[in-house]
């Protein structure tokens, strides 16, 4: 049987809660054109891409690592809350991971925000790591949203 596991951070931003998950909502349209260094595109195959059952495949730069393509599903959305979960449906992550869902939520904290970036994984083989090249590309992209909201 393979392992499953979950990974959790907490990233500290600047940027007010409502600002911040207004971009991560946004980042179908964002994220390619503030971070060309790390998207390429980001194109929605099912749905608007920001509601539940919208299904957008990420093409990422040529820096990146271990995946070159990601389609993800989203499965749900709590803008009250500024809460999203999505799962990785198809593309170069599941040659290692079976199971790859990622949760994010956006807390108000002071004048700026906690976001909160939860995966819950099943490994191919327990061969296989703790996917930390991944939280730490997360980690990386909220600290370069929230640098980007600040410069706006």
């Amino acid at each position: 049987m393979a392992a499953t596991g979950k990974l959790e951070v907490d990233v500290e931003v600047k940027s007010p809660a409502d600002k911040f998950w207004g971009s991560i909502r946004d980042s179908t349209s964002l994220f390619p054109r503030a971070f060309p260094h790390d998207y390429k595109s980001i194109q929605v195959l099912e749905g608007d891409g920001k509601a539940a059952g919208s299904v957008r495949l990420f093409t990422y730069a040529e820096g990146s690592p271990i995946v070159k393509k990601s389609t993800e599903k989203i499965e749900h959305v709590d803008d009250v809350n500024m809460k999203v979960s999505y799962s990785v449906i198809d593309g170069d992550l599941l040659e290692y991971y079976k199971v790859f869902k990622g949760f994010i939520a956006v807390i108000p904290k002071g004048d700026g925000s906690l976001v909160k970036w939860t995966c819950e994984f099943e490994k191919t083989s327990h061969e296989i790591p703790d996917p930390d090249a991944i939280k730490e590309f997360v980690v990386k992209n909220f600290k370069e949203v929230d640098e980007y909201i600040l410069q706006a």
